[in-house]
């Protein structure tokens, strides 16, 4: 429209100067006037061409343009076909069998360990073989089982202690437990469980001990009993702390050997109260643990925990076995770890009163890649060293000063090696001196 408007407009003007100029006079115009109005007509001809071509380019862009919304609303259209088509094509699978899915819900793993050493008045020797295998089960989201064993190979002893001919394979149930989750913060364990007397039994025996062997005090706590357990945790603001807790009743220790129906100090038996019938005493033992874990940023966490338990041990009922346990872990970055607890028992006996075995450990350890230097073989090792001490209550006080390092083949594949110390007085003291090697591999 605006081309056709300047079109008439140039002709009006043409037309309106040609009126203005008479006939008659046509030759008095003058030559500068002419070229003048030829200036003119000639510059709105180039406007016009320049409009022309301006309008040619804006009718090419519109055609690009239109050209571009036809090409992606074919292409909208061919997705929805396609999004269409594979909705339509999508198999629809039936719930799976339990049957076949079991395979997958069921897992192995484990440690083994191959020890070598020597302790005063001693020759070197392979000292202990031993697997230990646990099998864990899930049979779906609340419901998981899991199970261990000790398969040890042990030279044959005689009932004094003395060597026999041969050898003999131990195979020992460490633990058997259903798991039941009844929600985000509670789960109900029962069967042969794992005692929460401290942290060791349950996060650092086996491979993931350090040392190659366990700390003295805890040859004076049960590691597992047959009852049931509740346990759980509960957050602690925003920071990642939390509180974890469990309750349990179980057997309890019991009388191994009684003796004319009495309970002597060398009767207890740690582990060997089953249910058996007749039952070792009437009534089970309680316990507990309560624990607050506080981490303030990655690889830096404390936590502090308090465990229990109390309950008969003779079989005539008369006395309790009762155990107190403090324990604390601490981590400063990946590096470096340090972790101990502090173990008090007492209980009841006819021949030797009220005894009150206790001690305590601690063991810290530090991996050399912390220097941040490049060296392939020293980044590859932990130092690790421990203290510990016993007091049986029966004349026996030992304090025991460990060495060692860990060598990382793999994250799985560890070399161990330890020193230790011993200033050990009484009935039964233990010699001075002893360095072991191990070789441990966890799958």
């Amino acid at each position: 429209m605006k081309i056709r408007s300047l079109i008439l407009g140039a002709a009006a003007g043409g037309c309106a100067a040609g009126m203005l100029v008479p006939a008659t006079g046509s030759a008095a115009v003058s030559e500068e006037a002419f070229n003048a109005l030829s200036d003119m007509v000639s510059k709105q001809g180039q406007a016009l061409e320049e409009l022309k071509k301006t309008h040619e380019q804006d009718q090419l862009v519109i055609q690009q343009l239109q050209q571009q919304v036809g090409q992606t609303s074919q292409l909208a259209t061919n997705a929805e076909q396609k999004a269409e088509a594979a909705a339509q094509s999508q198999t629809v699978y039936q719930a799976p069998n339990p049957a076949q899915t079991t395979t997958h819900n069921f897992q192995v793993i484990g440690d083994a360990e191959v020890q070598f050493g020597k302790s005063t008045g001693q020759n070197p020797t392979f000292v202990l073989a031993d697997f230990a295998p646990i099998f864990l089960f899930r049979a779906n989201d609340n419901i998981l089982f899991e199970a261990g064993f000790d398969i040890t190979l042990n030279n044959n002893a005689n009932a004094d202690g003395t060597r026999a001919p041969g050898s003999s394979t131990t195979v020992s149930l460490s633990f058997a437990q259903l798991d039941y989750c009844l929600n985000d913060y509670l789960t109900l364990c029962a069967g042969d469980i794992l005692l929460p007397l401290g942290t060791y039994s349950e996060r650092a025996a086996g491979w993931l001990n350090k040392i190659g062997d366990d700390p003295l005090v805890r040859d004076w706590l049960p590691g597992s009993g047959i009852g049931a357990r509740l346990q759980g945790a509960l957050p602690v603001g925003q920071s990642g702390q939390m509180v974890t807790y469990a309750v349990y009743v179980a057997n309890g220790p019991s009388s191994g050997n009684p003796t004319n129906g009495f309970a002597n100090a060398g009767d207890l038996d740690l582990g060997g109260n089953v249910g058996d019938t007749p039952n070792w005493h009437a009534n089970p033992s309680g316990g507990g643990r309560l624990a607050w874990f506080i981490p303030w940023k990655v690889h830096y966490d404390l936590e502090l925990g308090v465990s229990g338990q109390t309950g008969e041990w003779s079989d005539n009922r008369t006395h309790l076995w009762s155990a107190c346990v403090l324990d604390a872990a601490l981590h400063l970055g990946p590096y470096f770890e340090a972790k101990g607890e502090y173990i008090n028992t007492w209980f009841g006996t006819d021949d030797l009163g009220n005894l009150d075995p206790h001690g305590l450990w601690v063991q810290t350890s530090y991996k050399l890649a912390g220097l941040k230097r490049d060296w392939p073989v020293i980044n590859n090792l932990e130092l690790v060293a421990r203290y510990d001490n016993s007091d049986d209550a029966q004349g026996t006080y030992t304090d025991r000063y460990t060495v060692g390092y860990v060598y990382y083949f793999s994250n799985t594949l560890l070399f161990e090696g330890d020193y230790e110390f011993l200033k050990s007085h009484g009935p039964n003291a233990l010699p001075p001196q002893m360095w072991m090697l191990q070789l441990s591999y966890g799958f």
